[in-house]
């Protein structure tokens, strides 16, 4: 399995004003940026990966990337869809789409912002341990959380997956890495994947000894 996380719009974390990030998704919508992601779509053929997932304009419920949603919502999910059928398009490969807001509200609700069933395979969510203070079982009840999640996957008929999770803003948290490895165990995703640098990592960020003693007893 190949995961690829795949910008909607170029100067990617450049803070753009919604102005622009609004006339950006627009063209996107009118078909401007077509050629692109078939240009893409040729050159991942080319390499031939066999099961390839693109994760087109990740956590776009927030304010990090350009590709947001918040700006025009209606935009946003018609240019997903042009470049899924886009992407689509190329002969030789299927590509498999997944939808991954981050957990939580954030900026806007993330069901503001998905575009369809016909071009979502996989509905995501990047789940980290934020923010500060709130505990692991209040990230499963919140709106829009852990929970939500799963149940919004289900009731489209999609899997669903935590292409990006891990520690964050509080620090070293046994409690929060044995909740997400127990809920993965319980609901059972199509693939999980800890982001391991710190401060969310359990390998390559050596601040975290409890947690990862966790990690270790638990995926054994």
């Amino acid at each position: 399995m190949f995961v690829l996380d795949v910008p909607m719009l170029e100067r990617t974390e450049a803070h753009l004003p919604d102005s622009t990030v609004r006339e950006e998704l627009r063209r996107g919508a009118k078909g401007d940026y077509d050629g692109h992601f078939r240009a893409l779509a040729r050159r991942l053929t080319a390499l031939g990966v066999p099961d390839t997932i693109v994760v087109l304009g990740w956590e776009m419920n927030g304010t990090t990337y350009t590709h947001r949603c918040g700006p025009d919502p209606a935009a946003w999910k018609a240019y997903w869809t042009r470049i899924v059928r886009a992407m689509r398009s190329v002969p030789g490969r299927r590509f498999r789409f997944e939808f991954t807001p981050n957990r939580g509200r954030d900026a806007i609700p993330w069901p503001r912002c998905y575009p369809g069933d016909e071009v979502v395979d996989i509905i995501g969510m990047d789940a980290y341990d934020a923010p500060r203070g709130l505990r692991f079982s209040d990230q499963v009840t919140e709106p829009y959380g852990l929970r939500a999640h799963v149940r919004f996957a289900r009731a489209h008929r999609k899997p669903f997956s935590y292409q990006e999770w891990g520690l964050y803003e509080n620090g070293d948290d046994p409690a929060y890495m044995r909740g997400m490895l127990t809920w993965f165990a319980r609901q059972r995703p199509l693939y999980q994947a800890i982001t391991d640098y710190c401060p969310h990592g359990v390998w390559g960020c050596r601040a975290h000894p409890r947690s990862a003693a966790v990690y270790r007893s638990l995926m054994r």
